[in-house]
C-alpha cells in the first residue's frame, strides 16, 4: 500500500467513528432517558479521546510527507486532513475530551435553564463552557491557525473566513436591512393566521413538504427535539423539528430548514463517503441550502399556494381567504424575540446580536455573568422592545450551550450565498414557479445538487459559490431579493 492509501485507509475508520458520535449527540437530544445524561457524558467524552487520539496520530504527519494524490480530489483530500491533523495537534488531549464531556452535560441543563426561565441555573455551565473554548482558541491561535481566539474557533465551522471580514459584511447589510424593516413596520400589516393546529396534522404536513423537497425517507428520519437540527451524511441523515399547536409555520419551516441541510449530505457523491470531502464544506454553504430551501424556494408565492392547498386537507379551513393572504402570512414581518422565527427581513439583524456578544465573550470583554444584560441591552437597542423572560433571551438558542463559538455568524454568511444561489437559479429555471405551485421542488433542489451538493468538500467555501453562480459571492443580491419581495408585500 501507498502512503496514500494508508492514510486514507485510516481516515475512513476515523470518519466512521465521527459518525458514531454524532449519532450518540441525535440520540442525546431526541429518545435518551433523561436520568442518562452523566453516563451519556462520559461516553462521549471517552469516544472523544479516541477521536482526538486518532487525529493526532503521528503516523499522519509521515503518511502526508509520503502521499501521492491520485488526481485533484486526491489533493484536495489531502489538504483537508493536514489542516484537520494541525488542528487536532494544537489541542491537548485532555482538553478536547473535557470539551466532548462539558458539552454533552450543558445541553441537558440549558434545556433545564430554559424551560424554567432560570438563567443562574445555567451560568456556572456556560463559564466552564466559555473557558475551555477560549483555552481551545487560545491553543489554535497559537498554532497559527488564526488571528486570535475567535478567529480559530471560526475556522472550524468556515475556513477563509475572519471576525473582520464578517464584521465588515454586517456594517454593509445594516443599514439597508434597519431602513427596510423599518418601512415594513411602519405600513400596514397583513393578517396572521390564527387557530389551533394538532400536532399529528403539523407533522403530517412537515412530512408532506419534507418529501416535496425531495428528502430520502429511505435514509432519514423525522423526531421532535427542543431546538430543531439535522445529523448525519451519506445513507443516515435525520431531521428534527419542533411543534407548537398555535404556530404550524414554526414546525414547517423548521423542517424545510433542516431538509435543506439533510438534502446536501444525502446529495454528496457516494465516491467521497468516508473521507474528508463526504460532507458539507463549511457551515456558511450548509446554511445556504437550509436557507434557500426555507425562504427562496419554500416562502415563495408559488410554493405557499401549495402549502395552502396542503393545509386545508389537513386542518380544513385555515382562516385565512385565499392563497395571496395566505402568502403574506406566511411572510409577515413581526416583531418577536425567537431567532428560529424571524422573518426574513429581521433574521440577521439577530445573528449581528450573537456575533457581537460570543467574540466579547470568547475575547474576554464580556464576562459570563454580564451576558443576560448586555443581551438584553442590545435587545432593545436593535429591535425597539425588551426582552419579557429568558427564555425568548440568552437562553433561546442551544448553540453556546454544546461550545458552537464561531457558528452564528455562518447563518448570515448561508443567506448571503443563498441570495447568490437563488439569483443564478432563477436564471438557470424560468418556469420554475409552475413546479413549486404544483409541489414539485424538485427542478430546483435537482440543480442545487449538482452546482453545490454533489462535490462535497471537493472546493472551498467560497470558489464552490462561485463557481456555481458564475460570480463571486455578495450581499447584493439577498438585499435586491429581500427589498423587491417585501416592498411587494408591503405595498411600498
Amino acid at each position: 500500500m501507498t502512503a496514500f492509501s494508508h492514510l486514507m485507509a485510516f481516515q475512513r475508520e476515523t470518519e466512521a467513528l465521527g459518525l458514531i458520535s454524532e449519532r450518540l449527540g441525535w440520540d442525546r437530544e431526541t429518545v435518551m432517558p433523561r436520568g442518562a445524561a452523566g453516563q451519556r457524558a462520559e461516553e462521549v467524552a471517552a469516544l472523544e479521546g479516541v477521536l482526538h487520539a486518532r487525529r493526532t496520530d503521528p503516523r499522519i504527519a509521515d503518511w502526508l510527507a509520503g502521499a501521492q494524490a491520485p488526481d485533484a480530489a486526491g489533493a484536495r483530500a489531502l489538504d483537508l486532513i493536514a489542516h484537520q491533523y494541525r488542528r487536532a495537534s494544537a489541542v491537548p488531549a485532555d482538553l478536547a475530551a473535557e470539551l466532548a464531556r462539558a458539552t454533552s452535560l450543558a445541553q441537558g441543563i440549558w434545556a433545564e435553564a430554559r424551560a424554567a426561565d432560570d438563567v443562574a441555573r445555567f451560568l456556572p455551565t456556560l463559564a466552564r463552557i466559555v473557558a475551555l473554548r477560549r483555552e481551545e482558541g487560545a491553543a489554535l491561535a497559537a498554532a497559527g491557525l488564526g488571528a486570535d481566539a475567535y478567529d480559530a474557533l471560526l475556522d472550524g465551522y468556515e475556513p477563509g473566513a475572519t471576525a473582520a471580514s464578517l464584521g465588515a459584511m454586517f456594517d454593509r447589510m445594516r443599514p439597508r436591512l434597519v431602513a427596510l424593516r423599518e418601512a415594513v413596520l411602519g405600513a400596514p400589516a397583513p393578517r396572521a393566521l390564527t387557530g389551533h393546529f394538532p400536532a399529528a396534522g403539523q407533522m403530517d404536513l412537515a412530512r408532506r413538504a419534507a418529501a416535496a423537497f425531495g428528502y430520502d425517507w429511505n435514509r432519514g428520519r423525522i423526531d421532535l427535539a427542543v431546538h430543531p437540527f439535522s445529523s448525519g451524511s451519506g445513507s443516515d441523515v435525520r431531521i428534527t423539528t419542533r411543534v407548537a399547536e398555535d404556530d404550524p409555520f414554526n414546525c414547517l419551516y423548521s423542517t424545510i430548514h433542516e431538509v435543506g441541510h439533510a438534502a446536501y449530505e444525502q446529495g454528496i457523491a457516494p465516491l467521497h463517503a468516508f473521507t474528508p470531502l463526504g460532507r458539507g464544506v463549511s457551515m456558511g454553504v450548509h446554511e445556504s441550502q437550509s436557507r434557500i430551501f426555507e425562504n427562496q424556494l419554500g416562502r415563495s408565492a408559488a410554493f405557499t399556494g401549495w402549502v395552502f392547498g396542503q393545509m386545508q386537507q389537513v386542518f380544513g379551513d385555515p382562516g385565512l381567504p385565499d392563497a395571496a393572504a395566505f402568502h403574506a402570512a406566511v411572510n409577515r414581518v413581526h416583531a418577536g424575540y425567537i431567532r428560529t422565527e424571524a422573518d426574513e427581513v429581521q433574521y440577521n439583524l439577530h445573528i449581528m446580536l450573537r456575533f457581537d456578544l460570543e467574540r466579547a465573550l470568547i475575547g474576554g470583554t464580556l464576562a459570563v455573568t454580564d451576558l443576560e444584560a448586555a443581551w438584553n441591552a442590545r435587545f432593545l437597542a436593535d429591535f425597539g422592545f425588551a426582552v419579557d423572560r429568558p427564555a425568548n433571551g440568552m437562553l433561546q438558542d442551544v448553540h453556546w450551550s454544546v461550545g458552537l463559538f464561531g457558528y452564528f455568524p455562518t447563518y448570515s454568511l448561508g443567506n448571503l450565498y443563498a441570495g447568490c444561489l437563488h439569483q443564478a437559479l432563477r436564471a438557470a429555471l424560468p418556469d420554475l414557479d409552475a413546479h413549486l405551485a404544483a409541489g414539485d421542488a424538485s427542478p430546483a433542489t435537482d440543480w442545487l445538487r449538482d452546482h453545490v451538493q454533489r462535490p462535497g468538500g471537493l472546493y472551498r467555501p467560497v470558489e464552490l459559490i462561485t463557481r456555481a453562480c458564475g460570480f463571486a459571492p455578495t450581499e447584493a443580491p439577498l438585499l435586491d431579493y429581500l427589498e423587491t419581495k417585501f416592498r411587494a408585500l408591503y405595498r411600498l
